[in-house]
């Protein structure tokens, strides 16, 4: 099933539904930048959705998600559209007899269909509970974590342990594994605001980006941390980065029909030299009720 690629997949080479999108992504590690003015969750929430799509690879990717920011009954909902949850887009008796067996709602991948009238089906949004059914989805709910003052090393220790076992229980599946962490501010705060022990921790998991070649997304408040004795995990965190997203407010302020601007920095790959090939990407959004508009500077009257 295509569907209209928006800047937003073009930029990120997400931009058709063959399963080879994928080769950009992998052993990658993209970071999501954001601040209060410009939250940048629905960015994660488009990820997680093309990650999971079966426009991208049906069966052959698997998400591992740590949430310290939400559980994971608010992701679901988000990923599931408000006028599907009311039945709205259902189609008719009649329309279903129309086009034969074929269900509304695909529940082998998760993908929530709507009938959109003479056009056939339409992809709304996917459905969590089925894709954690499906083994395609493993959610690790860190809402609670807290790490006592004299075991912070442990309990991050710990934490990645945890991510590491789920990560070798699936690589025999020969499948892409995507780890989306949301977000790291809060696994700093969780570890007693020990920056060091954050880095270590994605430090550990960059290894498995070459071990297992999988795919690491993470999200960061760039606005908490306001003075430059506190800017040490940004800068990490961007030296560490192949692909930066960051929303951010307009330059020239508060628009009614423009919430903010994204800037994309991929950095490529090397050419040999130790120079590297980065492509940068701008260009302004609009966050709706259950999508997401993006247009180029002034494309929008």
């Amino acid at each position: 099933m295509d569907r209209p690629a928006s800047f937003l997949d073009e930029a990120l080479s997400l931009d058709d539904g063959d399963s080879n999108n994928l080769q950009p992504w992998i052993g990658r590690v993209v970071l999501v930048e954001d601040c209060v003015e410009t939250n940048g969750a629905f960015v994660l929430h488009h990820l997680i959705k093309r990650f999971l799509s079966p426009n991208l690879s049906s069966s052959d990717s698997i998400v591992i998600f740590v949430a310290f920011a939400q559980p994971f009954s608010h992701y679901d909902r988000i990923l599931l559209p408000l006028g599907d949850r009311q039945g709205e887009g259902v189609p008719s008796k009649e329309a279903k007899r129309d086009i034969g067996d074929m269900d509304w709602r695909d529940l082998v991948t998760g993908l929530e269909l709507a009938w959109v009238g003479g056009l056939g089906f339409a992809e709304l949004g996917c459905n969590l509970v089925v894709q954690r059914e499906n083994k395609r989805l493993i959610f690790f709910d860190m809402l609670m974590l807290e790490c006592p003052d004299d075991g912070v090393e442990d309990g991050i220790i710990a934490l990645y342990g945890n991510i590491q076992k789920a990560v070798e229980a699936v690589s025999s599946l020969n499948k892409n594994i995507t780890i989306m962490i949301d977000d790291i501010s809060l696994l700093e705060v969780a570890a007693n605001g020990s920056t060091k022990d954050v880095l270590d921790f994605m430090h550990y998991c960059h290894t498995l980006t070459t071990q297992f070649a999988c795919t690491i997304i993470t999200v960061i408040h760039e606005d908490i941390y306001s003075s430059a004795d506190h800017f040490t995990l940004p800068l990490q965190m961007e030296h560490l980065a192949d692909i930066k997203i960051k929303a951010e407010p307009l330059v020239t302020g508060l628009a009614a029909d423009v919430h903010g601007q994204l800037t994309i920095l991929n950095k490529g790959s090397s050419d040999g030299l130790g120079r590297w090939k980065s492509k940068i990407r701008n260009f302004h959004y609009r966050v709706k009720e259950n999508s997401v508009e993006y247009f180029y500077p002034g494309g929008r009257t």
